[in-house]
């Protein structure tokens, strides 16, 4: 590694990191490990819960673009909304950056993203690495991960065992692709209909590279939120699988959820990929969001309230379906007990 180069891209990053600190940090930057303390007294019964993720290829959009502040973001709301998912508030986040060549004002782009989503979410950026891989990688590549790790009281866990029948899915409307999908949609837009990244889209009102790199929303805040003043169930984080896929991870043996596409209209990038690439609706949908970021499972009676509390927090929200179960939904499948969330109906307009 280039240790010049290491030591200025050091200096270049540590005033975004120094941004992102909670109270429970102890020391600063360039310690061999991050140190956390619990403050006694404020849990009754902690749980830690981790997750580690990536961004997948909307890194080669960011390359492309040589705009890389946002994937730094992505990175963030990937971890720290898989997090939440189990009622978990995140702490901390450590990040792992592979670089071909040390770039200083590079790595400093990255990790203000990083910063910037650590502060949106509410969690320290506890530390992290920067490992430069010649020979294994081209001088402009890069690729990055991180670990988070968050806090849950012992019986306030969300998950399966707290899901009825009868219960209300609540939509979250995603931001765009956010950081799933991007193969498919970087084949079909890029290379089958060679529109190219800094080309206006009239269905965006901005290029198609503006729109292909707008960062994962963070839900965190809005779901820690949520679980302060509605009854949840749970949470369901939708990335790769798709909805149902996502959803059936959270439903329990016995029930499915039912969701009902004509509650909403994906944004116009869905239409778009669906439409240039001959896209069949099964394939999108196991593929992408289509516009759903997060969902939660509440109790029919918090229906209500829930879609109040995300109003006064400007996250765009919607009854998607319900809980319901299996032996009173006809299904295609004739194994019952396998499928745990369908969707149903035709989106308007799409």
């Amino acid at each position: 590694m280039d240790i010049a180069a290491g030591e200025q891209a050091v200096t270049a990053l540590r005033p975004h990191a120094e941004r992102a600190r909670r109270p429970e940090m102890l020391g600063g930057l360039g310690g061999f490990a991050g140190l956390f303390k619990l403050k006694p007294g404020r849990w009754r019964e902690p749980v830690l819960a981790s997750a580690t993720d990536g961004v997948g290829t909307k890194i080669a959009v960011a390359q492309a673009m040589d705009v890389h502040h946002t994937i730094g973001i992505d990175l963030v709301a990937m971890v720290v909304d898989d997090l939440v998912v189990c009622g978990a508030e995140p702490l901390f986040l450590q990040d792992y950056i592979a670089v071909g060549k040390v770039v200083p004002e590079r790595i400093a782009e990255l990790v203000r993203g990083v910063a910037d989503g650590c502060i949106q979410a509410g969690c320290a950026l506890l530390g992290g690495e920067t490992a430069e891989h010649p020979g294994m990688m081209t001088d402009d590549a890069y690729d990055l991960s991180a670990t988070g790790v968050g806090v849950v009281e012992a019986d306030a866990i969300l998950g399966p065992d707290c899901v009825r029948p009868g219960d209300v899915v609540v939509a979250m409307a995603s931001s765009g692709l956010h950081s799933n999908g991007y193969s498919l949609a970087r084949h079909v837009l890029l290379d089958m209909a060679r529109m190219p990244l800094d080309g206006h889209v009239e269905e965006f009102g901005r290029t198609l590279g503006e729109q292909l790199l707008e960062p994962t929303r963070i839900y965190t805040k809005d779901c820690l939120a949520l679980v302060a003043e509605t009854e949840v169930r749970t949470f369901a984080h939708i990335t790769g699988g798709g909805l149902t896929a996502n959803l059936s991870r959270v439903m329990p043996r016995g029930l499915v959820a039912v969701l009902e596409r004509g509650s909403w209209t994906p944004a116009a990038e869905f239409a778009l990929i669906a439409r240039r690439g001959r896209v069949q609706r099964a394939e999108m949908e196991r593929t992408f969001n289509m516009g759903v970021g997060m969902v939660a499972v509440v109790d029919s009676a918090e229906v209500d309230r829930a879609l109040a509390v995300l109003k006064a927090r400007h996250v765009p929200a919607w009854v998607l379906g319900e809980v319901r179960k299996s032996r009173d939904v006809e299904l295609e499948d004739t194994s019952k007990h396998s499928v745990r969330a369908v969707l149903r109906g035709d989106h308007p307009r799409f």
